[in-house]
């Protein structure tokens, strides 16, 4: 039985052969013939041709040929790669070139390399074009159906399968195909049944079909079986190997082609030769009688009879031999030229040239038999393997045509999207190219665009992934004995991110940057300091203001107020020294607020713990000041000659140096400076002043709080003093305040950033300021301001008698 998609190799040979006949370049006076044989796809028939080619016409005598008019030059062989195995084993020993229009299975020896030319390119460029278009629509979950070709199966899993997996390719499932021809057919079916569950239920939705040339028959009659068997079809993109065509049975013909539509397949590249279509619409059974083939293929292909066909009496559709081939389906009979018959054209092309280029080199050895024909005499098949492997000529389609130094063709592959219609019929339509001559950048080309995916997919690019990619803010991690395509998502830990999908780990920020909430973007950090331009930062400058404010006010009423006894009583000048200092501290605060800068850090804390000493130790000459001015009131006291400014003075000169000290060598050796945080907040940078040495900064404040604690151990002592001179009291209070709150501040500091440690300062520095300037000075601007009546000299002498 002749397949009807074989009869267009047939005719590409035989239309090659008429355009090199009418062609006065190639080959003048010698006439090609050609002799046509059906393999049946069996070696058998192929080994009995093959001795029939060393045979004389009509006589079945192997190695003896009585026809000198028949010189055999080369064989073409094909479509299936394994019938140069078949071939070789008589015509290798006769060293006849053999052109073979299927891929090229691995040679044992170089030897036999040398007879044979493949008119396909290079196999590893096809698998590699596979492997591309995975890459290209990130099929990484996919099937695999292949049929044991022998060596080209080897090759396919121990070569191709691992380079795929080291791209990133898991294989769901790798099922051989039966062998249609075993006697065991109840076998076949059972595997045959096995292959399409495993095929139907699987999560792939991409499936690689490797075979052979009439393979196509088998995956047809395979979702076929799945109908009948009622087993829920899936539509998968087969992706189908170069080797595979479009062939179909008789049975086959009224079939549903929707299972292949959307389908692509890698096939030889080819263009459309002119004229081909007009010559293969001219066929006609009743005029093409030496045409052996055409008789079988027209009844098959319209399903009628001949006249000729040697039935005694015709029942049914009888053929006129005037119907037209372009009426049939694409399923039947296509007209345009396929890429095998393209292979077969050049093959006789090449043999032509090969055989024009050698005619040329041994001219001087040609004579003239009869006046009429050119002969060559002595000429031997093998005398062709040289120039057939040099050949090089452009065909009738403008493409050039070549072989390399192992015998194969120079050339890549095309990649053809099927597209079905519902009347049998199918385009093949070209939507990318394999071009191993082309640069790196332009060997893999394809236009999405043109595609047409299976219906089940709504034209959308199918997803073939053994599970939904992880989205960003996941990542990746590993199923225990699972495919390494197969993963489970986990979110990206505390401060990682990750921002795109299927990332096998999630990774920090930069410095300066932060994840957002969905861990999957990088937000950039903002500064973070005390600032004037928030609530805070407004409310304590506001709070420096008032309380600014309220001592220029205090110094003003002690001012106007200079020559009353109130303002005398205690050391008049003590009091304006802290008066100022307080309001020194008050306004060192604005030295804390907005973004620091390298003056701003020299000057805070050195002002504050310097202005703060001489504060405290105001308090501690204004104690002494009154223990002293009680026990001067003794009579005999020697208390008297130390009474005076000196004392005062000495204490807060000698607590001021010390304190300024403490600070030059605070600055000298490790001085503070502009500094930032960025890893105290995840989505801040703390601007701050770093103190550059701790140590130094404790020993500031701890000058300041041993002044505080002698202040207040001083006064507590001197409390129970008559009330007249006796300012003790407020001094204990406010010396009780002052170290609650700085004793309050150092944890607190400690367990805050950024600007709420700058803050916890601010608060610290205010409120102790406002309880010394409260305690001390408002008793006094009371007795000023709303009692004058008892700011009289008759009025201390009264209360000391």
């Amino acid at each position: 039985m002749l397949l009807t998609q074989n009869y267009q190799h047939v005719l590409a040979l035989i239309f090659a052969v008429k355009e090199i006949t009418e062609n006065s370049q190639i080959l003048p006076n010698i006439t090609l013939g050609f002799n046509i044989y059906n393999n049946y796809f069996s070696p058998r028939p192929t080994y009995l041709a093959s001795m029939e080619l060393l045979s004389t016409p009509g006589k079945f005598i192997p190695n003896y040929k009585s026809d000198l008019n028949n010189n055999l030059v080369a064989v073409i062989g094909g479509p299936n790669s394994d019938i140069f195995l078949h071939m070789t084993t008589i015509l290798g020993i006769y060293k006849i070139p053999q052109l073979i229009y299927g891929s090229a299975p691995g040679i044992n020896t170089k030897n036999q390399a040398v007879f044979f030319h493949w008119m396909f390119p290079n196999g590893d460029h096809q698998y590699r074009g596979i492997l591309q278009i995975m890459l290209h629509f990130r099929w990484t979950w996919i099937g695999v159906i292949y049929l044991d070709t022998g060596s080209a199966a080897e090759t396919l899993l121990q070569n191709v399968f691992p380079m795929f997996t080291q791209s990133g390719i898991c294989f769901d499932f790798i099922v051989k195909l039966p062998d249609v021809f075993s006697s065991n057919i109840a076998r076949v079916v059972e595997e045959a049944l096995e292959i399409i569950q495993v095929t139907m239920k699987s999560t792939a939705n991409t499936v690689i079909f490797h075979g052979e040339f009439q393979t196509m028959i088998t995956l047809r009659n395979l979702l076929k079986m799945s109908e009948i068997e009622y087993i829920p079809v899936k539509s998968k993109v087969w992706v189908m190997t170069a080797e595979v065509d479009f062939t179909s049975l008789p049975l086959q013909r009224s079939w549903d082609l929707d299972s292949i539509h959307g389908a692509m397949s890698i096939t030889i590249h080819s263009k459309e030769v002119s004229s081909f279509q007009k010559f293969v619409q001219m066929r006609n059974p009743i005029l093409e009688t030496e045409d052996g083939f055409l008789g079988d293929f027209w009844q098959q292909a319209f399903n009628c009879l001949l006249p000729s066909s040697g039935i005694g009496k015709i029942s049914g559709n009888i053929c006129t031999g005037e119907e037209k081939l372009e009426i049939l389906p694409g399923s039947v009979f296509e007209t345009s030229m396929t890429a095998h018959s393209y292979s077969i054209y050049n093959a006789v092309y090449a043999v032509a040239h090969a055989l024009h280029a050698m005619h040329s080199s041994i001219s001087k050895h040609r004579i003239m038999v009869k006046g009429e024909r050119w002969e060559l005499l002595d000429q031997q098949p093998w005398q062709l393997h040289h120039f057939l492997r040099s050949v090089s000529f452009n065909n009738s389609a403008g493409e050039k045509v070549s072989f390399d130094q192992n015998g194969e063709l120079v050339s890549g592959f095309d990649i053809i999207n099927w597209v079905t219609f519902p009347n049998q019929s199918f385009l093949r339509v070209k939507v990318g190219r394999i071009d191993p001559q082309a640069p790196p950048d332009k060997l893999f080309t394809i236009s999405e665009d043109a595609i047409l995916w299976p219906s089940r997919f709504n034209q959308v690019c199918p997803v073939s992934l053994c599970n939904d990619k992880c989205q960003p803010g996941y990542s990746k991690t590993k199923q225990e004995g699972k495919p390494f395509c197969c993963y489970d998502c986990l979110p990206c830990p505390e401060g990682k991110i990750s921002d795109k999908k299927d990332m096998d780990d999630c990774f920090l920020c930069p410095e300066d940057h932060y994840p957002n909430n969905d861990q999957d973007f990088c937000v950039p950090k903002f500064t973070h300091f005390l600032s004037y331009e928030e609530p805070l930062g407004v409310s304590l400058a506001t709070l420096a203001l008032s309380f600014s404010s309220i001592t220029v006010m205090v110094i003003g009423t002690f001012m106007k107020h200079h020559d009353t006894p109130i303002v005398k009583a205690n050391n008049r000048r003590l009091s304006y020294t802290l008066l100022l200092s307080l309001l020194l501290c008050f306004l060192c605060v604005f030295l804390f607020i907005g973004q620091p800068n390298m003056v701003t850090c020299l000057l805070r804390q050195t002002a504050f713990g310097i202005i703060f000493s001489v504060a405290v130790s105001c308090m501690l000459a204004k104690t002494i000041t009154v223990i002293l001015a009680f026990m001067a009131t003794k009579p005999g006291s020697k208390m008297r000659k130390w009474l005076g400014e000196k004392l005062a003075a000495s204490i807060v000169i000698s607590s001021f140096l010390v304190q300024t000290t403490l600070c030059i060598g605070w600055l000298a050796t490790s001085p503070p400076f502009p500094d930032v945080d960025m890893h105290s907040e995840i989505n801040q940078i703390i601007v701050q002043c770093n103190e550059g040495s701790n140590v130094m900064f404790y020993c500031v404040l701890g000058f300041m709080g041993f002044l505080a604690t002698v202040s207040f151990s001083v006064a507590f002592l001197a409390r129970k003093l008559p009330d007249t001179f006796n300012e003790a009291k407020f001094i204990t209070f406010s010396m009780l305040l002052f170290c609650s709150v700085w004793l309050s501040f150092v944890p607190t500091y400690l367990s805050t950033k950024g600007k709420y440690m700058v803050a916890v300062e601010i608060f610290s520095i205010l409120s102790s300021g406002a309880g010394l300037l409260g305690c001390i000075f408002s008793p006094k601007c009371y007795i000023i301001m709303l009692r004058p009546d008892l700011n009289k000299k008759e009025q201390l002498v009264k209360r000391i008698f």
